[in-house]
């Protein structure tokens, strides 16, 4: 199978660093990202487009047809904190996060199926489980990005695709907010993830593992404050 990728979101934080990885294993890489790439190498091409821009499927469609990749891992995502004055920015996360990830699923995944055989990778969030008061979009879209993957993977995998759901804690990309965030992770420690899912090609991958059962703990406890104030 030819060493072809699909990146979206590459241009920086994770997509880039993997970008930079294949690239070093002697991928051709085709990048998707709002913002032009800071790399410059014969065996990559990029383009400059936002997921929601509505000339986006028609792009991923001709891109995906025309390179065929036999992998592609979907790296975009934004975090919003809640303005209640402001509800209508909500929907944005949901279309970067969810939606993007379905419309690329959706260009190039019939390809794979036809060639029997491919990899689609999705970058998620440990907080997919958690009722976040403060960044609802971003937990909400990224349980519905979860619940996608998984559900479909059992059907593509009959088919010779491989669907990976990758749950990442904190990466210090310039998404995650605050001081005080534990275990967070480098951007090259997460690309080593990602290159052992495209091993091992497992439905779901969790990372760090201790943060899995802290995930599990604070949806009780915001459960319970939420129910007694």
């Amino acid at each position: 199978m030819d060493k072809v990728a699909l990146l979206v979101g590459n241009s920086d934080g994770i997509g880039l660093a993997m970008t930079r990885r294949l690239l070093e294993r002697g991928w051709t890489v085709h990048g998707i990202s709002r913002s032009p790439s800071p790399v410059n190498h014969a065996s990559c091409t990029h383009l400059a487009m936002s997921v929601s821009d509505p000339a986006y499927p028609a792009e991923v469609n001709r891109i995906a047809a025309t390179t065929r990749p036999s992998l592609c891992i979907y790296c975009a995502g934004i975090g919003l904190k809640l303005d209640v004055g402001n509800i209508d920015r909500e929907l944005s996360v949901f279309d970067v996060n969810l939606m993007g990830m379905i419309r690329t699923f959706a260009a190039v995944v019939p390809g794979m199926i036809q060639r029997n055989g491919g990899h689609f990778i999705g970058i998620s969030s440990l907080a997919d489980e958690l009722n976040d008061h403060g960044h609802p979009s971003y937990s909400a879209s990224k349980a519905g990005f979860t619940r996608y993957l998984e559900s479909i993977a059992p059907a593509m995998r009959r088919r010779g695709v491989a669907v990976t759901n990758v749950r990442f804690g904190f990466v210090r990309t310039k998404m995650p907010e605050g001081d005080r965030l534990p275990f967070i992770m480098t951007v090259e420690r997460a690309a080593d993830h990602l290159e052992r899912c495209m091993s091992r090609r497992p439905v779901r991958y969790s990372t760090p593992k201790i943060m899995v059962p802290m995930v599990k703990l604070a949806r009780v406890v915001l459960f319970f404050r939420h129910l007694f104030g």
